[in-house]
């Protein structure tokens, strides 16, 4: 059984009397650890297309499966607990917030997921240790740089150990030398934990990092090409 799954998966937005076709009649397979890159230029519907497999967004027609289970037969507050406990979210935008230090920022979803304080705090410790920041603990996001902060909203998204980690434009603020530290963590989170990983990228050398990618044109799949697996820390020059 694979763990994502589309059928027929339409988006229509409607302004007035004018009706947009965003994605139309997607099909897509992802299974079980797969990193698989969305790509295409702005407009192509890659955006939306990762709002409705990390249900944030509900399609006009079609199906969306996780691990099996069709999602638009889930109820809100089952909703509301796949995206807690099932899938971790990282944006371009980092949406850290910033009245709380790192570690609490990782925690705060765990609290939210019924796990006990000590025991959050105990994982929001070895998350910051595994993306490299566990000498910033205590800092705010206000005394962080801008690759630091996506390396704790990458934390924050594996701290309830979800089956999928969905990433949109994770790199799009950062500078090169920090896109390539924040794709090399990616590549070590699906390797080491097997996560299975889907980002969204306009950038030609992200999307080769992944062993999938899937290019998105005019709302459909225009490409699905798999590469050779690559080792931890490699890159082009």
């Amino acid at each position: 059984m694979s763990l994502i799954q589309t059928k027929k998966l339409t988006k229509i937005f409607k302004n007035g009397e004018t009706s947009s076709v965003i994605l139309n009649q997607i099909d897509l397979t992802v299974e079980a650890g797969e990193f698989v890159a969305l790509t295409g230029s702005s407009g192509s519907g890659k955006t939306t297309l990762m709002h409705l497999l990390g249900c944030l967004d509900f399609p006009t027609s079609g199906d969306v499966f996780l691990a099996g289970q069709q999602v638009s037969a889930l109820s809100t507050q089952q909703l509301a607990a796949v995206r807690n406990q099932q899938i971790g979210f990282v944006f371009q935008n980092f949406h850290l917030l910033n009245d709380l230090n790192a570690v609490e920022n990782v925690v705060l979803p765990q609290l939210y997921g019924g796990i006990s304080e000590k025991q959050a705090r105990c994982q929001a410790h070895e998350l910051l240790e595994l993306v490299g920041l566990g000498h910033r603990l205590s800092h705010y996001p206000n005394q962080l740089s801008g690759g630091q902060k996506q390396r704790i909203a990458i934390a924050r998204a594996l701290a309830m150990n979800p089956l999928i980690l969905l990433a949109d434009e994770p790199t799009g603020n950062l500078d090169s030398e920090n896109s390539q530290l924040v794709i090399d963590l990616f590549c070590t989170i699906n390797q080491l934990k097997k996560t299975t990983i889907i980002i969204v990228t306009h950038e030609k050398a992200i999307a080769q990092r992944a062993q999938r990618c899937v290019t998105i044109k005019d709302g459909s799949i225009a490409s699905d090409i798999y590469y050779e697996k690559l080792e931890l820390g490699s890159h082009e020059s």
